[in-house]
């Protein structure tokens, strides 16, 4: 208005010497222009809705704690429609280290940022109709969690619900992301997950492409029966059930909540290996490890009577790992004959990412094989 003013100064000294019935009438006339004006300036009031309100939707393995909602699990979410010009996302990281998250904005991929204590705007589209933002955590849960706090925009709402199909992908690593993106931080340099990228890893890369919801639980390192360098951590069938994947019993998952249609199990990568190399290590036992295998399914159907279960084989082992793997999905997959399980055997590859784990293109290639077979299974 200052400027519009200052531009027809003139205008104003010429009407300022006009009869008293057209001082009035623009005076009256300026008056209800500035009455809408501060009526439009508070329709675009900014506000802060904290994470505990019910407008956001979580996804994944969360917890509400005192100072907001902390993401735990690899791909944990959360997400609501967000208005007007832009938008502030605060986060934090629950210890001294830092995190990684990528934000979506109406699926496309605004980027992936290092997380500490920290507020992020982004610019939101000018459609009138909103934006849909959501936040992915992409490191794991032995990082500890990444809180949620809240977000600042002119309004808030929550995304409408669909009626999509949900993939849980179980694993280590490799479905975690580890050591996937190195276009910031090179494989030596920085800590051991500055690589981490969950939401670009292969498990959600198949559920978006079958527009299906998706959840992660998966550690690094971690086995059927025994683990990348030790014979006596806590491996996958002891931490599944707990809420932060760890050895810690006191908070249980909720397995009440959505149940997933599939069930995508990659572990037996770590029960393979050989360690570093120095540490003591037995060789592989198939009969511990495909007991232990079918025990951990027999406890998915406890919590999902109706899911289908993939067992997939890992692309990074040698052929004669290989070999052993299949051979110990088989016979759990014909200890459930009168289930629904099935076996995806993954070609071999010379993995590019950091310690042998796949990059993000190879993550890509893992996705385009997997998309064609879950589709089928998601038909049937």
């Amino acid at each position: 208005m200052k400027k519009s003013a200052n531009k027809n100064s003139g205008e104003s000294l010429t009407l300022a010497g006009k009869p008293s019935t057209m001082r009035k009438f623009l005076f009256y006339f300026v008056a209800v222009i500035c009455i809408s004006c501060n009526s439009s300036e508070e329709k675009k009031q900014v506000k802060k809705i904290l994470a505990e309100n019910e407008i956001f939707q979580y996804s994944g393995r969360y917890e509400q704690i005192e100072d907001g909602v902390a993401l735990i699990s690899s791909a944990s979410s959360v997400k609501a429609k967000v208005f007007g010009d832009s938008t502030t996302v605060y986060l934090k990281s629950a210890n001294d280290q830092h995190h990684y998250v990528s934000i979506v904005l109406n699926q496309g991929l605004l980027g992936r940022y290092r997380i500490k204590e920290d507020s992020l705007t982004f610019a939101l589209p000018d459609t009138g109709n909103g934006a849909t933002l959501t936040i992915f955590k992409d490191t794991e849960a032995s990082n500890a969690a990444v809180v949620f706090q809240g977000i600042s925009a002119e309004k808030i709402e929550t995304v409408p619900s669909e009626d999509t199909p949900k993939i849980e992908f179980i694993g280590n690593s490799i479905t975690c992301g580890m050591g996937a993106d190195t276009r910031e931080i090179g494989c030596e340099e920085g800590e051991w997950y500055d690589q981490h990228n969950a939401y670009l890893a292969y498990g959600p890369r198949v559920a978006r492409a079958l527009n299906a919801e998706f959840e992660l639980s998966c550690v690094s390192g971690m086995g059927m029966y025994r683990n990348w360098n030790d014979e006596n951590q806590p491996v996958m069938p002891n931490v599944y059930s707990n809420l932060y994947l760890n050895a810690d019993d006191s908070k249980k998952a909720d397995f009440t909540d959505k149940a997933p249609d599939v069930v995508s199990i990659a572990l037996g990568t770590n029960d393979l290996s050989l360690g570093d190399g120095e540490k003591d290590r037995t060789d592989f036992d198939p009969e511990k490890f495909t007991s232990n295998y079918i025990s951990f399914v027999e406890s998915i159907y406890a919590y999902y009577p109706d899911t289908k279960i993939v067992l997939l084989s890992s692309p990074m082992i040698g052929r004669k790992e290989n070999e052993l793997l299949i051979a110990s999905l088989n016979q759990v997959k014909d200890h459930f004959e009168k289930r629904e399980i099935s076996i995806f055997e993954f070609d071999k590859m010379e993995p590019g990412g950091c310690t042998s784990h796949p990059n993000l293109e190879d993550h890509e290639q893992m996705a385009n094989a997997l998309i064609p077979y879950f589709r089928e299974i998601l038909k049937k």
